[in-house]
């Protein structure tokens, strides 16, 4: 995965148990030292729990197929984003656990876990339950990121429920979870195939070069993203996705002009 540019990396270290440490502040055994930002980006998941107690992580995962045969295609955008934030949080996804590969570090000091389930698509749930049921994640901490058909290429959107909306990888993870509809999901727009293109064909289907360089400015969005949701809280980083980017100034004057 290449680095995005203009993101510093916090170089966090990924222990194979516990979460890495901040090369500024220690997280003891029952989670980060006090801080302001963290206590209030994840107040909404913590309320009602008792003082001391262990600040449960964020788990964000990818949704996409194993395998180099479908590294950069449209239905591995999951992984794609995954990739980006763990480059440029410094944090390792090379542990194998509950069917994904797992990586464990600190955004700030939130504490969070970043997967790649590897049972193939149609499967992913199996990892996805799995891994909520061991590490007792509250479902509004679980953000499912993957492909969409029906958002334009490269747009994104944020969403705090929602069904499956016909997504096979989705509809595992519900099933996974007890039905349950109730987590947030960060969707990644591949638009729709042209012609006479099947969706199956065009989802496991390369990007071209410049459909990547425009997906680094999304996955760079994305990461964004993912800061202001465990900084400043779910909404925010809901406002800043779903709301439209303003265009750059030239192509506003050339909209005039024409």
């Amino acid at each position: 995965m290449r680095l995005l540019s203009g993101v510093p990396a916090s170089r966090l270290t990924s222990p194979r148990i516990s979460f890495a440490r901040s090369s500024r502040r220690s997280m003891g055994a029952n989670g980060p030292a006090s801080s302001t930002a963290a206590s209030s980006s994840s107040s909404s998941a913590t309320a009602g729990a008792g003082a001391g107690a262990a600040q449960k992580p964020w788990l964000f995962v990818g949704l996409g197929n194993p395998g180099r045969m479908y590294k950069g295609t449209r239905h591995n955008v999951g992984f794609e984003m995954i990739d980006a934030i763990a480059e440029a949080e410094g944090i390792s996804v090379s542990t194998k656990q509950f069917k994904s590969m797992v990586g464990k570090g600190l955004i700030g000091d939130v504490p969070v876990m970043l997967a790649k389930p590897q049972t193939f698509m149609n499967a992913s749930g199996e990892s996805v339950g799995q891994l909520v049921s061991y590490f007792k994640i509250p479902l509004n901490q679980v953000v499912l990121i993957y492909d969409d058909l029906d958002l334009p290429f490269a747009k994104l959107r944020l969403l705090p429920k929602g069904g499956h909306g016909g997504h096979n990888g989705m509809r595992s993870a519900i099933h996974h979870l007890k039905q349950s509809r109730d987590f947030p999901r960060l969707r990644v727009g591949i638009g729709r195939p042209t012609g006479m293109m099947g969706a199956i064909g065009f989802v496991l289907r390369a990007f071209s070069k410049e459909e990547q360089e425009e997906l680094d400015s999304t996955f760079l969005r994305g990461l964004q993203a993912v800061r202001i949701m465990l900084l400043e809280g779910f909404n925010k980083s809901a406002t800043f996705v779903n709301t439209p980017a303003p265009q750059p100034r030239e192509n506003v004057e050339e909209m005039k002009i024409t």
